[in-house]
């Protein structure tokens, strides 16, 4: 039997300057996020494409899925294993190769770069091989349509 998770959301542009879409430059790319018993988040698009980048935005967004979903699924394969993380970082990054004129522009790629400290330094091996399950299991790594990489340290 399959199972379905629905995820819904508000979003509302509040970008509007006073003569909405009047012009390319004549409005903001910020909007707000929102999903019940969630605080709203305040985003925008990146700056490159007239956004504030003091918001977050749809490409930050797209990394810290995979990022995030890969770290949860990391955690649990670890605890199942019986190895104890104290410490999870992750820098992770993400290429968004802009076509010309006509192209298609997309994520070429994204690098994972968890940093992980486990209580037995002895299983360190164990706990990085755990990283290509947690990236097999990651739905949203599954979802997309470019390659994820992991580049791992445990300690």
């Amino acid at each position: 039997m399959s199972i379905e998770h629905k995820y819904n959301l508000k979003i509302t542009w509040t970008g509007n300057s006073g003569t909405g879409t009047s012009g390319y430059t004549e409005y903001e790319r910020s909007h707000t996020i929102e999903a019940e018993g969630k605080p709203m988040l305040l985003a925008s698009s990146d700056a490159p494409f007239r956004g504030d980048n003091s918001k977050y935005n749809p490409e930050d967004f797209l990394v810290a899925s995979i990022s995030t979903c890969h770290m949860l699924w990391f955690l649990h394969l670890c605890s199942d294993a019986g190895i104890i993380v104290t410490d999870y970082t992750d820098e992770p990054q993400g290429i968004l190769k802009m076509g010309n004129a006509g192209e298609v522009s997309k994520f070429s790629i994204v690098t994972l770069h968890p940093k992980v400290k486990i209580t037995d330094p002895s299983r360190a091996e164990e706990a990085n091989q755990l990283h290509h399950e947690a990236h097999k299991k990651c739905f949203i790594s599954n979802s997309v349509n470019f390659p994820v990489e992991i580049i791992s340290s445990a300690e």
